[in-house]
């Protein structure tokens, strides 16, 4: 577990599963990503995720459904579907319903859910962490990397893996919105990807408006 050295409860919490074997690192960081790239440093696992603190899973099953992806060995990674919720974590906002990976998929706007990526470790070794010089795309970044560049086989199960509270750090102001969609572009151009900004941000535009009427049918159902 890393902590960014709070001053919450949250050391105290942790302090209370002293009889699971959880290594914690509690210190400053340069941001989410730094802190992640400890989290790969620390990790001994055979594959590798990331939960943050204000996510959690949609059900029990989901790590047994993530154990039966990768028994198959032409897997390398996996990802699934991600609903946003309200901050008491009771209603759903959007529904972030994913697809399988097409190459190219990036430049129309297609991303998965990153809090629903998971790579085996030896494939984290071999292409690497978050690059950090990226300060709200960086998980971008990294599945453009992965699957755009890195030739890593995925696989994607249409269930819900993950329910996310709204209130990240990208969408706390529309200069946030935007300075990410930048440093989107600067990734895909990076990856020799041809953009059309314009088509890139209504393709955006009309996936967000898909995904927060999904949420809406969801809580009537």
């Amino acid at each position: 577990m890393v902590d960014g050295g709070s001053t919450d409860e949250t050391l105290a919490i942790v302090s209370g599963w002293a009889k699971h074997p959880i290594r914690l690192v509690s210190e400053p960081d340069d941001g989410v990503y730094d802190a992640m790239n400890k989290g790969f440093a620390l990790a001994t696992g055979d594959v590798i995720g990331f939960l943050n603190a204000d996510d959690f899973y949609a059900d029990p099953s989901v790590l047994g459904q993530i154990a039966i992806a990768f028994r198959d060995d032409a897997v390398d990674a996996c990802h699934a579907d991600l609903v946003y919720v309200s901050k008491d974590g009771k209603k759903a906002v959007r529904f972030w319903e994913s697809s399988p990976f097409r190459k190219g998929a990036f430049a129309l706007a297609w991303c998965p859910p990153h809090p629903t990526f998971y790579v085996r470790k030896h494939v984290i070794e071999r292409l690497g962490y978050f690059d950090l010089s990226y300060r709200l795309a960086a998980d971008t970044e990294f599945m453009v990397r992965y699957l755009e560049s890195g030739g890593v086989r995925s696989r994607y199960i249409p269930r819900v893996w993950v329910r996310m509270r709204v209130g990240g750090q990208t969408n706390q102001s529309v200069g946030n919105v935007i300075q990410q969609n930048k440093e989107i572009l600067t990734v895909l151009r990076k990856y020799g990807m041809r953009v059309s900004v314009f088509m890139f941000v209504l393709r955006k535009v009309i996936n967000r408006i898909g995904q927060y009427g999904s949420g809406l049918l969801k809580n009537i159902k």
